[in-house]
């Protein structure tokens, strides 16, 4: 393993940085160009769900396995040949011929974005000492947050001038960019689990079973079929749990879990976090415009302020989460989220807009309080080989916590509205299906501050670790 220079420390920074921004811009942006898809290759709103669905689909299945292949054969191997697979897909999305190719296409850059995002969070940590590890894991959490910031504004400009292929061409660049840098400037490895076996059983029974899992789930409100995959899935998650605890060399050591206080709690309180929050923009985009009245540019600029100051402070909440618990900071983040949910629960027509952009502030500093310290915590909390372990594992909760919440949200819709169409004619019950939604995520976020609080010091977390690298 090479000795980090100052070097190294800034190209990786620069290099998970550039990787944070991509999948949330790229997201944002692609569910603006939505109907214009739909309008292209006429497709309705079922078939159109799965652009976004299929790279979802595929990141989170396959994200824990590439993170454990990382470790074993190396971080640097996993990310370059993950962004050249994620900047090769782009550009054949912008070419797509049909609406089936494009979700074909959609699922393997999903490929490559989990390849890419269960590595770049270890290369960082792999580099940066634990000292500094809280600010640029901070730098690098900004970053996503300005891809969501910038994604609905330069996505609009993309796609309204020059088409949705545009967002694909412009994603394509900017990951062949980043591939271009980390392969020139990215020097060394990190394979701290090099020589152990890749789990194979256990990877094939994770990604069937996660798989079965997320799409029973956000399918339960549209397909009769749902329940039963969904029962499959857990079924066979079921199962790779017991193939993990009988695997030697297991590609998720569910030993980090009981052995190691901090690695669990946060990793439940980042599930809890993203199940509670992350439908918050579906919700108030519906509120907005249905309720309310506002056209969708409108409804946008208000929406801006809560990842604006995500990117903003998140690098500072990364810096104090150096000097302070990242348990004590993260818990007064997931509080202050909680704070913003409850305020949204008292929509209604008559709301005044500077309420609802003092419940997005809340949330905004709450989950910028929040991300980047308890990102700092999971990584400090293992051993150097379980690096890509840990991040992959961490993706996955935000994944599942995502699907969960977008899920949610969707049934109560669903139950106070049916097969309606979106109106005025509706409005009321939107407004009740919105009430009760936030309710729910509100209830949820509060408890999360409890098992964000219930990790423990970070700063006692390595004999935590030397238990859990006993364990094996």
């Amino acid at each position: 393993m090479v000795r980090e220079s100052g070097s190294l420390k800034k190209y990786a920074l620069l290099t998970s940085a550039s990787a944070a921004f991509l999948t949330p811009f790229m997201g944002s942006a692609v569910n603006l160009a939505i109907p214009s898809i739909g309008h292209d290759f006429q497709a309705g709103a079922t078939v159109l769900s799965w652009v976004v669905s299929s790279f979802i689909l595929a990141t989170a299945a396959l994200l824990l396995p590439f993170g454990r292949m990382a470790d074993i054969v190396g971080r640097r191997k996993v990310f370059i040949l993950g962004m050249a697979v994620f900047s090769a897909s782009s550009f054949l999305c912008a070419a797509a011929w049909s609406i089936e190719a494009l979700i074909a296409l959609r699922f393997v850059q999903g490929i490559g974005g989990a390849m890419v995002f269960g590595t770049s969070i270890a290369i960082l940590t792999s580099v940066y000492p634990p000292e500094e590890r809280g600010r640029v894991l901070g730098i690098s959490v900004a970053s996503t947050y300005t891809g969501l910031s910038v994604g609905p504004v330069l996505g609009g400009v993309l796609n309204h001038q020059l088409g949705w292929a545009s967002i694909f061409y412009f994603t394509g660049l900017l990951a062949a960019a980043t591939f271009v840098f980390a392969a020139a400037r990215l020097k060394g490895e990190w394979a701290e689990a090099k020589g152990e076996r890749f789990d194979l059983r256990g990877a094939a029974l994770y990604m069937i079973g996660l798989s079965a899992f997320l799409y029973g789930l956000s399918s339960i409100a549209t397909s009769p079929w749902a329940k039963y995959v969904l029962v499959l899935g857990v079924a066979v998650l079921a199962a790779f749990v017991r193939q993990e605890w009988r695997e030697r060399q297991p590609i998720l050591d569910l030993k980090l879990f009981r052995g190691n206080i901090v690695f669990f709690f946060s990793n439940l309180a980042a599930l809890i976090n993203y199940c509670a929050t992350f439908a918050v923009g579906f919700l108030l985009s519906i509120h907005l415009q249905v309720v309310m009245g506002f056209d969708s540019q409108t409804a946008g600029l208000i929406m801006l302020s809560q990842p604006v100051l995500m990117a903003a402070l998140s690098p500072y909440a990364g810096r104090l989460s150096d000097r302070a618990e990242p348990r004590i900071v993260a818990s007064a983040g997931m509080f202050l989220s909680a704070i913003g949910l409850l305020m949204l629960v008292f929509l209604s027509e008559e709301t005044p807009v500077w309420r609802i952009v003092l419940a997005l502030v809340f949330l905004g500093v709450g989950f910028a309080f929040f991300a980047s310290p308890n990102t700092n915590a999971i990584m400090g909390s293992v051993e150097k080989k379980f690096y890509g372990v840990a991040s992959s594992t961490l993706g996955t909760m935000r994944l599942i916590g995502q699907a969960v919440s977008i899920a949610s949200a969707s049934l109560i819709v669903n139950l106070y509205i049916g097969d309606a169409r979106l109106g005025p004619a509706v409005a009321h019950l939107v407004e009740r299906s919105i009430e009760v939604s936030f309710s729910v995520f509100a209830v949820t976020c509060f408890l999360g501050v409890f098992a964000s609080y219930a990790r423990g010091s970070v700063n006692n977390a390595a004999g935590d670790k030397t238990a859990a690298g006993k364990g094996r």
